[in-house]
């Protein structure tokens, strides 16, 4: 089920990278497409954890590796304060170590400098919305740094389950996976409940990128 994006909202963002080069692009990308607005803008994660909590943008595009603060604290320290914003990690480098912290800590997702511009759009619409934003490419580079519990991961998913985390794969939300499958959306989160204790996963990221890792999807 497709929905189309709801072009009448505008999506406020936030961008936090020690690069003027790049905060400039970003922010002229943005400048160009109709539905966004940027805030503002740090050059580093304190000062975008302290812009962030100023400016209350709908979605933060947050470097990792910054002079002066990095990327994984600044997005914990977020979750702690109970920012609203839900924060998109955009880096140069999908082998990066601080990818899966950066999730655990709370990031929404993860996404490749050399992303195209609509892939970009399409990333912070749906960071916004909630959604994981975890292309397959990327989880499949994240997944060395997964470990499962050793209990963990061997029951096999059910057919119901393996088609709800590919929804989640997919970037659907649960209202619209309860809405494609004819479910309640209580069902939609006893079947994520039980997938991420049989993949060792704590959250929908880390359950996608388990689930490529296995072959489960692919």
């Amino acid at each position: 089920m497709t929905h189309a994006p709801d072009t009448a909202r505008v999506i406020t963002v936030v961008l936090v990278d020690d690069h003027p080069v790049v905060r400039d692009g970003l922010r002229g990308m943005f400048a160009s497409a109709p539905g966004f607005e940027v805030l503002g803008e740090a050059a580093d994660g304190v000062a975008g954890v302290e812009t962030t909590v100023r400016l209350d943008p709908d979605v933060v595009l947050m470097d990792l590796r910054m002079p002066g603060g990095g990327g994984v604290a600044a997005i914990a320290e977020l979750t702690r304060r109970g920012a609203r914003s839900r924060v998109l990690v955009l880096t140069t480098y999908d082998t990066d170590s601080d990818t899966l912290p950066a999730i655990e800590a709370g990031a929404t997702g993860y996404l490749l400098k050399d992303a195209p511009r609509d892939e970009l759009f399409t990333a912070v619409r749906a960071a916004a919305d909630g959604r994981t934003v975890l292309s397959p490419a990327v989880a499949s580079r994240l997944i060395s740094r997964v470990r499962a519990p050793a209990s963990a991961g061997h029951e096999s998913l059910s057919a119901r389950e393996r088609e709800v985390l590919g929804l989640v794969a997919r970037g659907t939300s649960n209202r619209e996976i309860a809405a494609e499958l004819f479910i309640s959306e209580a069902t939609v989160k006893t079947h994520l409940t039980h997938v991420f204790a049989k993949l060792g996963a704590k959250d929908r990221a880390a359950a996608v990128a388990v689930a490529y890792e296995r072959g489960i999807l692919g």
